[in-house]
């Protein structure tokens, strides 16, 4: 097949004309969930609404057991988050509930946030999730939100809190919680389709 391709290229190229591919680049989601605890619905809406755009999901976790939600959905991880690099997805969501905790101080979950930043991917978190893009220094200077329990905790890194649902800063998309999880999703749809 190889060789038929490279043939028809040759001739095309022979007779003066240009062989012109259309190629549609495949765009990539890394998905960041908690070992366990992450909110369902943070998890699951945003998951079906990259995926009905044919948009290429990875799941990453601290583990690569599968991950229970705080109402029992399942996320099956197929990365390590110490091995995820920025360079090879279009953006980086955190998913919140409780259990996002453990990438509050977690070095390497830390490294990927700010390496997607500093490289222009999209950065997002959900809930509780913005504090760890806070911890990681992202959000300084920027318009974001969070659950109303990591406000403090935002304002305090020199984020500017604004409480909305849904806000955007750039390439940095923030949401408040569950409620929030469709238009989170879609937000970071119509960034990924520019």
């Amino acid at each position: 097949m190889k060789s038929a391709s490279l043939f028809l290229s040759l001739f095309l190229i022979g007779c003066g004309q240009k062989e012109v591919k259309r190629m549609e680049v495949e765009k990539k989601v890394c998905m960041i969930v908690a070992s366990r605890d992450f909110r369902d619905e943070e998890f699951t809406e945003p998951k079906k609404i990259f995926e009905a755009a044919k948009i290429k999901v990875v799941v990453a976790s601290s583990r690569l057991s599968p991950s229970k939600g705080y109402f029992g959905a399942i996320a099956n991880p197929e990365i390590l988050v110490e091995n995820v690099k920025a360079d090879e997805f279009d953006a980086i969501v955190f998913i919140g509930g409780s259990g996002a905790q453990e990438y509050f101080n977690n070095l390497s979950a830390l490294k990927v946030a700010k390496d997607a930043f500093e490289k222009g991917k999209i950065v997002a978190a959900i809930c509780i999730a913005p504090s760890i893009l806070a911890n990681a220094g992202v959000l300084s200077g920027k318009r974001a939100t969070s659950f109303s329990s990591e406000k403090g905790n935002l304002i305090k890194k020199g984020s500017i809190f604004t409480g909305v649902d849904v806000e955007v800063d750039g390439k940095i998309v923030t949401a408040e919680g569950p409620s929030a999880a469709e238009k989170f999703a879609k937000t970071i749809l119509s960034l990924l389709s520019k």
